[in-house]
């Protein structure tokens, strides 16, 4: 047709065979005017078509020095190339193909070079293939790439099947945050992410108040309270301080003894292994994404906090004290009573290293005191206390570092096995300590990971019983027990109660396993090994719920002082008798202690009345 005098033709293959013929000319390195050098391997292009697809690559060209009719090149340390030829292909010929393992490499790409539409289509692409086993990975990857778009569609879908999420690998593996809340009675915890916007608050809080890192909250289980004018305290609140998030507008209010540190401490980013990447997007990153109720007390959240994926895990129960600075009661028996006076406690010299979550024994008449947490770091430091010259030196230190563990003496040596080294939940390393040569040698693993396992001898074999699971929730039942002849591990009868942070003592060759925590219930039950037949068996139960008490023996019986009730450290004492089946409380320690060690030394004191004096650190 030829309208006006002119000649109108329309050739429809011409753009599909001059842009096949053009890649034809990039693949094979002709009239191409650009190298992309991508880790160490080149890829050869044209400016001109490069600059249509690539704002990015647009901007380096117009302002590129190389002198005309030169060869540019553009160096990326950070791309897959594989997804960069990809990248390349559709700019010459509008075709996307990439195979699943690829997409993501794609996408960063695709965000680099400024390719917007196949950004977009990778990320439609991955939300069409999310499911419970992937979303934590592709809500970590949505993170680095700070996509809006792609974290809130993620979190969505997080949100609809956080249940399926829960048992996933990738979910399991995630830095996890313990509280426990104490509730005033009548009251219940505020749903619908209310209660965990003041839990964030609280989080934010405590990092400028203390400049720690995120690790260090995770370490231990944190205990607030939810007073019933709707406000979240701090569980310094019994240390005479407060920290309050409001009903109202969730924000902080202060009330304390000294000023907390500069809000740069707060800014300085998220350290250590929790932080998923560098950049100002998720360093600053604060945001609750789902939670749900998992038993009637105790809930699952998913939040990021400073910039890392967190899972936090949150008890609420009932606080036995009418106010948050209610002072515990002290139990007495008549029979403390009446010893009063011929008890004596004596503050020892303390130790050169503040130590939370240590492992005590004693050996050689002497206490062993290894690893635990200071302020800054997970330790492999070990002090040694004489107690005739009230002094502490340091031995050997561990191989590893690690806390929350339990330790015993096994023919003379000095066994650690377990715990936590600050990084991941549970170990499975052992170690075993030669006091003659001063020397740490390391033993078999156990067969199962734990934390927070009780250790002891019997029968000259090593005894390990309960401890956490994977998430740092749940007790154990199964037990362990070592051979150090044979070197080998063998698993005995688990117990009757899933417990972890329980205390653990050999008495008249048996093995007694003390209170502790099923999941956030803190336990009063004991039970009883015997070793002959392989079986546990419950006895009675102490006066008291605790977990993360001491535990020694003497004169026959067992004492169990100190742990954690639920809602505050104790310094009440028990007294177990075996032989009447019965506990009886035996008055107070100076100072309420939880995950303490306890190492009875006795010695006659030159005195007219010759009475033992108990001396604990």
């Amino acid at each position: 047709m030829t309208p006006n005098g002119y000649l109108i033709f329309e050739d429809e293959s011409f753009l599909d065979s001059t842009v096949v013929k053009m890649n034809a000319l990039r693949k094979s390195g002709q009239f191409c005017d650009v190298r992309l050098q991508v880790c160490g391997h080149e890829l050869m292009a044209h400016k001109a078509v490069l600059a249509c697809c690539s704002p990015y690559l647009f901007e380096i060209f117009n302002t590129d020095s190389e002198p005309h009719g030169g060869v540019s090149l553009v160096k990326f340390d950070d791309l897959n190339p594989d997804a960069v030829e990809i990248l390349l292909n559709y700019a010459y010929t509008a075709q996307l193909k990439a195979d699943n393992d690829l997409v993501r490499d794609v996408y960063s790409a695709a965000k680099k070079l400024r390719f917007e539409r196949v950004k977009q289509i990778c990320g439609d692409y991955l939300l069409s293939k999310i499911d419970s086993q992937s979303a934590i990975s592709y809500r970590n990857f949505a993170s680095s790439m700070a996509d809006g778009r792609l974290l809130g569609k993620i979190d969505a879908f997080i949100q609809d099947h956080l249940q399926e999420i829960s048992e996933q690998d990738d979910f399991l593996k995630l830095p996890r945050l313990k509280l426990e809340v104490m509730l005033e009675e009548n009251l219940n915890l505020p749903g619908n992410g209310k209660l965990y916007s003041k839990v964030i608050s609280w989080v934010q809080h405590s990092l400028w108040k203390n400049g720690d890192p995120l690790e260090k909250l995770m370490e231990e289980v944190q205990t607030l309270y939810y007073s019933a004018d709707h406000k979240l305290h701090d569980g310094s609140l019994l240390e005479g301080q407060a920290e309050v998030c409001s009903s109202e507008d969730d924000h902080i209010h202060f009330v304390q003894k000294k000023p907390p540190r500069e809000r740069d401490e707060m800014n300085s980013g998220a350290s250590g292994s929790l932080s998923p990447s560098n950049s100002q997007f998720n360093k600053h990153e604060w945001k609750y994404i789902a939670s749900e109720k998992t038993t009637n007390h105790t809930y699952l959240c998913l939040a990021v906090l400073r910039g890392v994926l967190c899972v936090i895990s949150l008890h609420g129960h009932t606080s036995p004290r009418t106010s948050p600075s209610a002072t515990p009661c002290v139990m007495k028996s008549p029979s403390y009573e009446a010893q009063s006076e011929d008890l004596q406690e004596k503050l020892l010299k303390p130790m050169h290293y503040a130590r939370s979550g240590l492992g005590t024994a004693e050996l050689d008449g002497k206490l062993i005191a290894a690893g635990g947490y200071n302020r800054e770091e997970c330790l492999r430091t070990v002090e040694c206390y004489n107690p005739k010259k009230d002094c502490w030196t340091f031995i050997a230190p561990m191989r590893t570092p690690r806390a929350r563990f339990q330790m015993a003496v096994l023919m003379g040596e000095l066994y650690v096995m377990g715990g936590s080294n600050g990084h991941s939940d549970e170990l499975s390393c052992g170690e075993m300590y030669n006091p003659k040569v001063d020397e740490w040698i390391q033993v078999p693993e156990l067969r199962t990971n734990r934390c927070n396992a009780g250790v002891c001898s019997l029968q000259n074999k090593l005894f390990v019983v309960g401890g956490s699971d994977p998430c740092g929730q749940k007790g154990l039942k199964n037990c362990e027990s070592f051979d150090p002849v044979t070197k080998m591990w063998t698993s005995c009868a688990p117990l009757n109660i899933r417990r972890h942070q329980a205390a653990v003592c050999e008495l008249n060759g048996f093995v007694y396993v003390i209170g502790g925590a099923e999941s956030w219930n803190c336990l009063n039950s004991v039970e009883r090994y015997n070793p002959a037949n392989n079986t546990w068996t419950l006895v009675a139960h102490m006066n008291v719920a605790r977990r993360g008490a001491g535990v020694a023996v003497y004169e026959g019986k067992l004492f169990v002082v100190g742990g954690f009730d639920g809602s505050h450290a104790l310094r009440c004492v028990e007294v177990y008798d075996p032989a009447k089946n019965e506990w009886r409380m035996l008055g107070s320690m100076t100072s309420a202690r939880s995950n303490a060690g306890l190492i009875l030394i006795l010695y006659a004191k030159k005195a007219n009345d010759d009475n033992a004096t108990f001396n604990t650190n």
